[in-house]
């Protein structure tokens, strides 16, 4: 994971110079580079799936492919879906980052900001032993279905260690999968949201399930998150987070800030603390959050 996020930082700090200096670049440019940057970390042995590149109105397309006919330039007013992942000899990464390439709109602030909060509901999780990846699935979607909104796909898949970015015997979905959610599991947390002929939203992790605490009523499970890469604070809408969905994204940043900067160049580094900046709990009450970066 360190080894991903590393490469992902690298070609997060690529796109943002292409797009600052108005270099034209492509879906499939996007596949490429991620490729590059990847394939120069220790280990790296291929990509674990085709990448997924969208934008604009591509990014609702699920599974999109793009190709040469269908290829986008990636734009300054909009929104970019990147689904990718790698394969290294030490294991198997997915993320999914949705990605502001400019002046975000009210409705896609808001349609973010409400796939994250799921996303966090989920990564806080804690849970009896015996639970199944159904009687989770609505911690993501409550937001959405206040709202009428949903996606279709699962919420989770399971991930083996340098095998299948798909993989079972369990998963996070509405309809009923029998097996448990064990420790030592690693499955996706990626809720979604699409609007067709607008844009595509998703955010994705690998979480592990772990030991939490034992009670006189068993034991009871949660969740690690794996995987180190910043969430676009460009595209969310403070007002609508709590203060502990602030506070786990500060952590969250932290960590990937901590565990990174390592083996990232001066330059990178400082890229790396403004796009973890902390947003501070505190005055999420005065509707105006201010952030304040890594100490």
């Amino acid at each position: 994971m360190q080894k991903d996020g590393v490469a992902l930082v690298k070609f997060l700090i690529y796109l943002e110079k292409m797009l600052k200096n108005k270099v034209e670049i492509t879906e499939l440019d996007v596949r490429d580079k991620l490729r590059e940057f990847r394939s120069e970390q220790e280990f790296y042995f291929g990509e674990s799936f085709e990448t997924i590149a969208g934008f604009g109105a591509h990014g609702a397309v699920v599974h999109y492919g793009a190709t040469e006919e269908s290829n986008a330039i990636i734009k300054p007013d909009g929104i970019l879906l990147i689904d990718s992942g790698a394969q290294y000899f030490n294991g198997t990464t997915d993320i999914t980052r949705t990605l502001s390439t400019g002046e975000a709109t009210g409705e896609m602030k808001r349609d973010y900001t409400l796939i994250l909060k799921g996303h966090i509901q989920l990564a806080s999780a804690v849970f009896p032993a015996g639970t199944v990846g159904m009687q989770l699935d609505v911690l993501v979607r409550q937001f959405l279905w206040k709202d009428g909104l949903n996606f279709l796909h699962g919420t989770g898949h399971g991930v083996g260690h340098f095998l299948n970015v798909h993989e079972g015997p369990q998963s996070i979905r509405m309809n009923h999968n029998p097996a448990a959610l064990k420790p030592g599991m690693i499955t996706s947390n990626e809720p979604g949201l699409y609007r067709a002929g607008q844009y595509g939203i998703r955010i994705e992790n690998l979480i592990l399930t772990v030991n939490n605490i034992t009670t006189e009523f068993g034991d009871f499970y949660a969740f690690e998150t794996l995987t180190l890469c910043p969430i676009d604070t460009n595209l969310i809408d403070f007002s609508l987070m709590s203060a502990e969905e602030i506070n786990w994204l500060n952590d969250y940043h932290q960590k990937v800030f901590d565990q990174l900067s390592p083996s990232l160049s001066p330059e990178e580094i400082d890229w790396l603390r403004t796009a973890t900046w902390k947003c501070l709990a505190e005055n999420i009450g005065r509707g105006y959050p201010f952030c304040s970066s890594n100490k």
